[in-house]
């Protein structure tokens, strides 16, 4: 099972991505932008948009990360996204398409979109982030796609309540476990990929069946026509292209529950293998903060430098963000934006009064309600999940 996990995780041992992935493209071999560019450590997606610029992690299946210095607003346009896929992007004619739900339910259902955007309405903001995003960070290295800083976005959700479905079908007191598949099939051996909810968290009137994405129906990349929004926990969780919803006393036996998205129980030495009785399913988010403002070596002139990027902490609130300038000697508080949403990002700015010319290295650092504060080292961890060390980047005052 070892290799198909290596490659769901986009880790393509003795190939040169890069080269292949020019290679292919020069052929004609791969689809989903005009073309390809080097940038940033990955690919650069180019598409007639001239905001599309992001970062292209894998080509099929489909993960594109967004540049940081891009996400300069409270609520992340479609086509600046970050996309992760675990299996090819299927296919799909609305007019055909349908959610089934079934199981241990009084009164399986068929629903269409006509029926779905029938029910009580529902909109909310929230943050969602790849559990890998920061990998490319950990040492030792980890396996998997190498995402850096960019594979998190926050948008509008529109849709119904998960729960107002379940209810409609009607659940089983033997129902214990939420089963949700999408249109995506998996290849060959690979297996498919479905997520499991514990019935709390399914019947959380925050979780959501959605069919918009700020404001339209959501893009394909990102799930068209229906995908569940699991506010709060990591982004596996909110399975694309949905078709089946299944209720079960059993937890699901598939491979991205009995494996994938588990993280150990204990704090682990780098590199220590960690068995898998001793690791249990990732659900929410850690604290963390990213500057999208200045970029990592940017050349400035000494006077006011603005500070400025995102905060987040999953089912927790963002309660401060400081920023350092001195190593982490001294901390000053930032300014958190007007913006505010359970499970959104908060928006944060710090005015640097720039003094002294040469290389300063700008430090972050973000605090819940929950008490938690973003550490100076991550907690490194065999797939390499919920990176969130105090962000950094280097400006070079002349």
């Amino acid at each position: 099972m070892s290799h198909v996990r290596r490659w769901l995780d986009g880790d393509w041992s003795g190939c040169n991505r890069r080269r292949f992935l020019a290679r292919a493209w020069q052929f004609g071999l791969l689809a989903g932008a005009s073309r390809l560019v080097p940038g940033g450590g990955g690919l650069l997606a180019q598409g007639t948009n001239p905001a599309e610029r992001r970062l292209v992690r894998s080509a099929r299946p489909q993960d594109l990360e967004t540049p940081v210095a891009l996400l300069d607003s409270w609520i992340t346009p479609n086509d600046l996204f970050y996309v992760r896929s675990h299996l090819y992007t299927p296919s799909i004619d609305l007019e055909s398409w349908t959610l089934s739900i079934d199981g241990d339910v009084e009164r399986p259902l068929t629903l269409g979109m006509t029926e779905l955007r029938q029910m009580p309405r529902v909109s909310m903001p929230v943050t969602l982030e790849c559990a890998g995003n920061g990998r490319a960070f950990f040492d030792p290295p980890v396996a998997g796609v190498q995402w850096e800083r960019g594979a998190v976005g926050n948008a509008r959700w529109t849709g119904v309540r998960l729960a107002d479905v379940l209810k409609r079908a009607g659940v089983k007191s033997s129902g214990r476990y939420v089963w949700l598949d999408g249109a995506d099939r998996p290849m060959g051996k690979v297996p498919d990929f479905i997520r499991q909810l514990p019935l709390d968290k399914a019947m959380h009137p925050d979780t959501l069946l959605a069919y918009e994405m700020n404001g339209v129906p959501l893009p394909m990349a990102n799930g068209f026509p229906l995908r569940a929004i699991v506010s709060g926990w990591e982004a596996a969780y909110s399975v694309k292209w949905l078709t089946h919803v299944q209720l079960s006393p059993l937890e699901h036996d598939g491979f991205f529950v009995q494996t994938a998205y588990r993280y150990p129980r204990m704090r682990v030495a780098p590199g220590a293998a960690v068995d898998p009785k001793d690791m249990a399913p990732l659900v929410g988010l850690v604290v963390k903060s990213i500057i999208t403002s200045p970029a990592d070596g940017t050349v400035a002139g000494r006077g006011v430098i603005p500070v400025s990027g995102f905060a987040w902490a999953g089912e927790a609130n963002i309660v401060r963000v400081e920023v350092s300038t001195d190593h982490g000697s001294t901390w000053s508080m930032a300014t958190l934006g007007a913006d505010k949403a359970p499970y959104a990002w908060r928006h944060f700015r710090y005015d640097w009064r720039a003094r002294d010319a040469g290389s300063h290295l700008v430090l972050a650092r973000a605090a819940d309600d929950r008490g938690r504060v973003q550490p100076f080292v991550a907690q490194w961890n065999p797939p390499g999940y919920l990176w969130n060390a105090v962000d950094r980047v280097r400006v070079n005052v002349t």
